[in-house]
């Protein structure tokens, strides 16, 4: 047992990796929610059998409730569709819209002091949606943005030149795909520049695998996404927060013109610690940079105008 309670919304891969990584990382008791309850509490009575070889002293409840999540310090909210043949990015956007909306509704309910981190896609609309809906500070919600593309780049990086991905630096900003911007001059391994190592075709392929890192593994597992390195990205994150380490991670922060941008979410460098985000980190882009940051945000902008005109938020 601890005196620290963490939720996880949605049992599926990322959620239930998610509540494992939590319980192996010793860092809180979790609930896990799912509309699935035999899902939910499947998996969460499988975590609870691992404990005795696993060796951590945690509890975990699972269910379709969402009284079991009262008291929790942090939410992490995974639920959602995922697109569909034949579904519009519209018709994506508005069906998880719901879902989130009734979420938030419940974290107000019973833990109206936590901190949420949203998962949900597409990540940063939801994430805007998220707070507006709970009225909580801006500090107290924020998504999963560029950890992951960060360290997808940083792997693809260290398996070019042969050295651990521990000795390779970098921030991927803005969102997924298209839309992201790795900032090259920012990359350094074993604290030289990466252009040292490699050329600028060699650093752009790189850049692309990058972008198109989920969809790689998606053409390869065939009926599903990953979950592995996203539930990873979201619990460096929480064990920031939990810990108040202040460590800087790119994240989908709510900006008030940092960057040239107001009343949006975009991913950036921010300071996690335990009242959330405590601040965001203000890199020296180049103007290159901050032109595709700006065109990543004014992305988000149209999904968030979608949501408005449809009376969604």
């Amino acid at each position: 047992m601890s005196d620290i309670k963490v939720a996880v919304i949605g049992a599926g891969q990322v959620g239930g990796t998610c509540a494992q990584r939590i319980l192996e990382r010793r860092l809180a008791d979790v609930a896990l929610i799912d509309i699935a309850e035999g899902l939910a509490r499947g998996k969460a009575l499988d975590l609870s059998q691992a404990a005795a070889t696993e060796g951590y002293d945690l509890k975990i409840e699972g269910g379709s409730d969402y009284s079991l999540i009262k008291g929790s310090e942090a939410v992490i909210v995974t639920a959602g569709l995922t697109r569909k043949p034949g579904m519009t990015r519209e018709d994506l956007l508005s069906q998880n819209a719901k879902i989130v909306k009734g979420i938030i509704d419940s974290i107000k309910k019973y833990c109206p002091e936590a901190i949420i981190i949203m998962v949900t896609n597409p990540l940063d609309i939801m994430t805007y949606l998220a707070y507006k809906v709970s009225g909580f500070e801006k500090e107290r919600v924020f998504g999963m943005a560029g950890v992951l593309d960060s360290a997808r780049f940083r792997f693809f990086i260290a398996e070019r030149l042969k050295v651990p991905p521990a000795e390779v630096e970098a921030f991927v900003l803005g969102g997924h795909g298209d839309s992201m911007v790795p900032l090259v001059g920012h990359t350094k391994v074993k604290g030289r520049p990466i252009d040292e190592f490699l050329s600028d075709y060699e650093i752009d392929s790189l850049v692309k695998r990058t972008r198109d890192g989920g969809a790689e593994i998606v053409s390869l597992l065939k009926t599903g996404s990953a979950f592995y390195a996203p539930s990873s990205a979201v619990c460096e994150m929480l064990e920031s927060v939990l810990k108040d380490k202040n460590e800087v991670l790119p994240v989908s922060a709510y900006l008030e013109r940092q960057y040239g941008l107001e009343d949006v979410y975009c991913g950036v460098p921010a300071r996690l610690g335990s009242d959330g985000v405590e601040e965001v980190v203000e890199f020296d882009l180049s103007a290159d940079e901050l032109a595709a940051l700006h065109r990543s945000a004014k992305q988000v902008r149209e999904g968030i105008d979608y949501l408005k005109k449809s009376h969604l938020i």
